[in-house]
């Protein structure tokens, strides 16, 4: 094969690795049952394909030829560890007569692979933390280091829970399954949350060279529409027209060479109409059921921005009053926080800076980057050059993305110019 057939068969599986490897860990993790053996099997099947593809060509069905590489590279790696231990080479008789591939392009069913593993990693049985870390990082493939930056907390720990939430799947042979229709109310909640952070890391990501991952709030999506599928409740509605009302947005949040633009200064000539138009009528059926929660506040917040043809013509007052429900719903810092800035928008920021700094004085939202932020934003509206400098500063020590940091650079740059 010639150099350039080579590198289009890396570039292949560059692409594959990028948009299949998590499908192809979540099947593996079904044909093996065991997450750490799916995870080696997963690479050894991507290693084996740069060595094969190149000399027999890139087959029909790339993702079946990896998941069944995948199983029979981690079969032989458990024949060659019955050396050592026998009850391996029992398990690897298992695996070898159990079902092969006959599930691999499942992909239109309700049931997909992806989804029976979030139901797995969200079980009752495992503590609440250890579900949302082992999701994202089984599930979505962020790295412990990602996960621990949106947790605001430290990677060996992070890493602790991932593993303790992995020992508990195999003592209590916690079955890889969605459930049965019955169980469905009381399992769904974990999973919203699950997708929900995901779809944020997606819509802002946590570190790196750009501000969104299109290919986390993409399968953000795709998760939330499967669970619509599967259980159309009001807040699995709310949920998917959340994170399509966001997702319309992707296109105006920043520059073509990547620059962060904020909500107001946005073009909304580039906002998804579709997507606004689907997510507007998602939440308009959940409102309709009166059994609804926080996502789908959130969704009619979203929405109130999207259906507003210029940043001017904000209905502020409504928004403030929705934040206001969603404060009592769903108390947290993050959601006072956001009903602050939009308390600033409707009577003024010296209204918006006095509960923000309330919230500092209460000790929440210390190591928030987007609190420090926002606080200097509204500073610098008030004049207050010198408090908005070091709120800036303290929010530029914290970010972690490229972005972001640019766009905090820049304005303790234009407060220097003011002098």
């Amino acid at each position: 094969m010639s150099e350039s057939a080579v590198e289009h068969v890396r570039e292949s599986l560059d692409v594959l690795y990028r948009t299949e490897s998590g499908r192809i860990r979540a099947t593996l993790i079904r044909l093996l049952g065991d997450f750490d053996l799916a995870e080696d099997a997963v690479h050894d099947a991507f290693a084996a394909a740069l060595e094969r593809w190149p000399q027999d060509g890139v087959p029909a069905q790339p993702r079946a030829w990896l998941v069944s590489t995948g199983r029979f590279k981690a079969i032989d790696a458990l024949r060659r560890r019955a050396r050592f231990d026998a009850s391996q080479e029992k398990i690897a008789e298992q695996l070898e007569t159990g079902p092969g591939n006959a599930a691999v392009d499942a992909d239109e069913s309700v049931e997909d692979d992806r989804l029976r593993l979030i139901f797995t990693c969200c079980h009752p049985a495992l503590a609440p933390e250890g579900r949302v870390a082992l999701t994202l990082r089984e599930v979505c493939g962020l790295t412990t280091e990602e996960i621990a930056r949106a947790f605001l907390t430290t990677a060996p720990t992070l890493a602790q829970r991932i593993v303790r939430a992995k020992a508990r799947i195999r003592e209590a042979r916690l079955p890889y399954q969605v459930p049965p229709a019955e169980e469905l109310p009381d399992r769904l909640a974990p999973v919203l949350q699950v997708v929900y952070l995901v779809f944020n890391e997606g819509y802002s990501a946590s570190s790196g060279a750009s501000l969104t991952r299109a290919d986390l709030s993409g399968e953000a999506i795709r998760l939330g529409r499967l669970l619509m599928e599967l259980l159309p409740e009001p807040e699995v509605m709310g949920l998917l027209a959340l994170m399509l009302l966001q997702e319309s947005r992707r296109a105006a949040r920043t520059s073509p060479s990547g620059e962060l633009i904020l909500l107001e200064n946005q073009d909304r000539s580039l906002w998804n109409r579709d997507q606004i138009a689907e997510g507007v009528a998602l939440l308009e059926r959940a409102l309709l059921s009166q059994r609804f929660g926080s996502y789908t506040l959130q969704a009619a917040i979203a929405a109130v921005h999207s259906e507003a043809g210029t940043a001017a013509s904000t209905d502020w007052p409504q928004i403030v009053a929705l934040y206001s429900i969603l404060v009592r719903a769903a108390p947290s810092p993050v959601v006072e926080l956001n009903r602050a800035v939009a308390v600033a928008m409707r009577d003024g920021p010296e209204a918006g800076l006095a509960l923000i700094d309330a919230l500092f004085a209460h000790g929440e939202l210390t190591d928030y980057h987007l609190a420090h932020s926002a606080r200097a934003d509204l500073c610098r509206r008030l004049g207050r050059a010198t408090e908005a400098r070091v709120s800036y500063q303290r929010a530029l020590a914290l970010t972690q993305q490229e972005p972001e940091r640019r766009f905090l650079e820049k304005r303790l740059q234009e407060l220097s110019e003011k002098k």
